[in-house]
């Protein structure tokens, strides 16, 4: 290959921005060479503006603690430092839009870890195992931005991770009604114990916006390009309930489905574990071989076992059996701040370099 991607971290500060620095650090094709966050943040080496809120188990790698972090709204700074950015800001929803598409019309790739442009009818929303095909919308929204090499590719919400995979792995028996619950680590809300004791033996039975996320963006994933956008698919119905728990690091799901073809245990369990995406065919370096694996144990997935299964970047599957109302019910975990969040990024922009749309300037 030739030289790394130069690479900046727009909201570098936070628990998201954090994961993406832990990630990239020896990363074969990126190079961190950029930091950005708010205005308080700016004009600081990022070990000193991070301080204690660092939350990873890697101490800061030295050569990018000592990056001096700028303000992110000053798109051009940070523009012509990098090749392409990844953006974890904590922002509005039309604020950060508008970033996104400050940094794109500088000729900058933005690989997005928040939602305001998932549904964005041209920008692509990316499992890189499921949807890769998506991509190519780009051409259409690069027309729109007026730039040659400037776009935005998002990566879906962390609670959707663990069941898509594994209702994907089964796309060809067709899925036509799916009843999902969701078991959320407080770090997809950016927290810890430390700083969110109110967390600590206790159960929140509401994630504000997560149902519709979780209910709908499933549905852009498996949808077409048709013309100059994504058409969401029609299939399967959806209904979720989102809950926050006591733990944190881990999504777990449980799941009721039924399929318009009937089938086996067995043919389900040999589907998920011989399934195999496009980040496996490209051997990209951060994806998960296997990407699934069903547990035959009945006690399993367990979230502290198994939420780190090939480096956090595999769906883990377990409990699958017929039930009395759907076809089958079984129970899947991911890890929601590396495959949900940061390293979710990271493979999306892997699959990009890949596929060509990722070069330097």
């Amino acid at each position: 290959m030739s030289r790394k991607l130069r690479v900046g971290i727009v909201g570098a500060t936070g628990m998201v921005g954090q994961r993406f620095i832990s990630l990239l650090a020896d990363h074969p094709w990126f190079d961190v060479v950029a930091l950005a966050a708010s205005p308080r943040s700016a004009g600081r080496a990022y070990t000193e503006a991070v301080s204690e809120r660092w939350s990873q188990s890697i101490a800061i790698p030295e050569q990018i603690g000592k990056i001096v972090v700028k303000d992110a709204s000053r798109v051009k700074e940070v523009a012509d430092e990098v090749d392409f950015v990844f953006c974890a800001v904590d922002m509005s929803k039309e604020e950060t839009k508008k970033l996104e598409e400050d940094y794109a019309r500088t000729e900058t790739p933005v690989i997005s870890n928040n939602s305001a442009h998932r549904w964005t009818p041209d920008v692509p929303m990316v499992i890189p195992e499921i949807n890769p095909e998506h991509i190519a919308i780009i051409s259409e929204q690069r027309l729109r931005l007026g730039t040659k090499k400037g776009f935005i590719a998002v990566k879906p919400n962390c609670s959707i991770q663990s069941y898509v995979p594994a209702l994907h792995a089964l796309w060809d028996l067709q899925p036509k009604t799916v009843v999902a619950s969701t078991y959320q680590a407080i770090s997809g809300a950016g927290k810890t114990f430390k700083d969110w004791p109110e967390m600590v033996d206790n159960v929140i039975p509401l994630i504000k916006g997560e149902e519709e996320k979780s209910e709908n963006e499933p549905l852009k994933i498996w949808g077409k390009i048709e013309g100059k956008e994504i058409r969401k698919a029609d299939a399967p119905l959806i209904t979720t309930q989102c809950i926050r728990v006591p733990v944190t690091d881990g999504h777990m799901a449980t799941v009721f489905v039924s399929f318009e073809k009937k089938t086996s245990k067995e043919e389900i369990i040999n589907k998920w574990n011989g399934f195999v995406g496009k980040a496996q065919l490209l051997n990209l370096p951060s994806a998960p071989k296997p990407f699934l694996k069903y547990f035959e144990e009945e006690d399993r997935p367990q979230t502290k076992l198994d939420r780190n299964f090939e480096n956090g970047m595999g769906i883990t599957i377990g409990r699958l059996r017929p039930d009395t109302v759907f076809d089958y019910k079984f129970v899947a975990l991911s890890h929601n701040t590396l495959r949900g969040a940061a390293g979710g990024g990271v493979l999306i922009a892997e699959l990009l370099k890949a596929e060509g749309y990722l070069e330097a300037k």
